[in-house]
């Protein structure tokens, strides 16, 4: 049987941290940038925290044993 492999998508995009909360880029901040407000660029620095189904979903996508 071949062996299971970890969602290759999802290993580049988010990331568990060690108290098991899982952790992603914010969105908005790729291109058309001129006309958005610093503030707003400003406010997309850094990561986010995923809550609730989607921590869950991405998580499961993460384990290589399921």
């Amino acid at each position: 049987m071949p062996k299971q492999k970890r969602h290759s998508g999802a290993r580049d995009r988010f990331r568990v941290t060690k108290n098991g909360k899982v952790l992603h880029r914010r969105q908005n901040r790729n291109h058309l940038l001129a006309k958005k407000t610093s503030q707003r660029k400003r406010r997309l620095y850094g990561t986010d925290e995923l809550t609730g189904g989607d921590a869950k979903q991405v998580k499961r996508m993460l384990r290589p044993d399921q």
